[in-house]
């Protein structure tokens, strides 16, 4: 297995379909070109094509002898409403997108994968799975809710994620927690606007505001357990339009991350009962609505170490240990329905080196290579045929 399974030419061809996806990033279940390249590029390889799962998803599959085994391998494909930075030359062409956290290798990897595989023998079914609006928006969600597990039966499922903070090939699979579950909250604080110059005729909202955002913080020191994750991060203080005006209402936005589901329960009824104490106090009133978002990405400890152990033989994968990441993602919706291992792939890269989610960030083609001989490598050992 150490030899590269994928011919250099793919692999070049590979990278310029990640460029053209770069430059041409679409949002969450907006993903109408990314897909029609996706489905046309696996009719092209002989596979059966389904779309319209979580709306803009595609599933390509392929059948080989006879056995009933089946797995799944996800891509999610959707970008961000970023201003790019990168300064590339196939930076995005719509302003306001891109893709800034490497969805567009992702696609790439599993796209050169696929059609490696369309030519080697193997015994069962693999399901390439292509999946939107992982950014916030619950694309995994969604096409579970529109069948995709029921029309597509899979005894296990991975995904990676490319991870800048990691050296280019180390791969990490942990069991049980790798992302934490993941909530937003909205604050309404409302109080009686006054002049500015006379704020003893009002009821501040921006104070009451301010001590609302100070008081989020003991959630995490003084209401969870310092042996347990929590974070309750303000994200966005929102109100006032003049300099000399105290406003009626100020919105205070957010999110909240968690492993332990009673600790997510904590979190949402701390948030409410502060902010609705806090802004009492103040003269003012609070109405708080905290919403559960993505549960915590859990991987089964079999499917883990069978990553583990397969990465150890892949040429340029190097498997370390790392602890779980308090970002979220919704494959943790396909985890609560079957088996399967979510793991990162190291893409650091030499020099400047931007995270997700930067305006500057740009997938690490050094990369591609490597993840398609995973995924390739992971086909051909979970389907070994006889």
């Amino acid at each position: 297995m150490g030899e590269p399974r994928i011919p250099g030419a793919e692999i070049e061809e590979a990278v310029e379909w990640r460029h053209h996806l770069h430059a041409n990033p679409e949002l969450a279940f907006e993903e109408h070109g990314t897909s029609d390249f996706i489905a046309r590029k696996l009719s092209e390889w002989g596979y059966s094509v389904k779309t319209g799962y979580g709306k803009t998803g595609v599933v390509g599959s392929l059948q080989r002898g006879t056995s009933s085994r089946a797995i799944g391998i996800r891509a999610d494909i959707d970008a961000l409403p970023i201003l790019e930075y990168s300064g590339v030359p196939y930076a995005s062409k719509t302003s306001g997108r891109m893709h800034a956290c490497g969805h567009d290798g992702h696609v790439a990897m599993a796209l050169a994968a696929a059609r490696a595989a369309s030519r080697f023998q193997f015994d069962g079914s693999v399901h390439f799975i292509f999946q939107p609006a992982e950014e916030s928006e619950g694309g995994g969600r969604a096409m579970v809710e529109d069948g995709l597990f029921r029309d597509f039966a899979m005894d296990d499922i991975y995904a990676m994620h490319n991870w800048p903070g990691l050296d280019l090939g180390r791969c990490v699979a942990r069991d049980d927690e790798m992302m934490a579950a993941f909530g937003t909250f909205e604050i309404k604080v409302r109080g009686r606007g006054a002049h500015g110059a006379m704020p003893h005729e009002g009821a501040d909202p921006i104070v009451a505001a301010s001590q609302i955002v100070s008081g989020l913080q003991t959630i995490a020191s003084r209401n969870v357990s310092p042996l347990q994750s929590a974070v309750v991060s303000a994200t966005q203080i929102h109100g006032g339009d003049a300099w000399n005006v105290i406003p009626e209402e100020v919105v205070i936005r957010g999110t909240t991350r968690w492993f332990d589901e009673d600790v997510g329960r904590k979190i949402a009824e701390r948030i409410g009962g502060l902010a609705t104490s806090v802004a009492t106090g103040f003269g003012c009133t609070a109405d708080v609505d905290h919403t559960a978002r993505y549960p915590a990405t859990i991987n089964n400890p079999d499917c883990a170490r069978f990553v583990r152990e397969l990465g150890a033989r892949v040429n340029g994968i190097e498997v370390v240990d790392a602890l779980p990441s308090m970002a979220a993602e919704d494959f943790a919706f396909m985890l609560r329905e079957i088996p399967g291992c979510y793991f990162w792939l190291g893409a650091r890269k030499d020099g400047s080196n931007p995270g997700l989610h930067s305006a500057y960030f740009d997938f690490n083609d050094k990369l591609l290579p490597l993840g398609a001989d995973m995924w390739v490598s992971l086909v051909e050992e979970r389907l070994r045929a006889a």
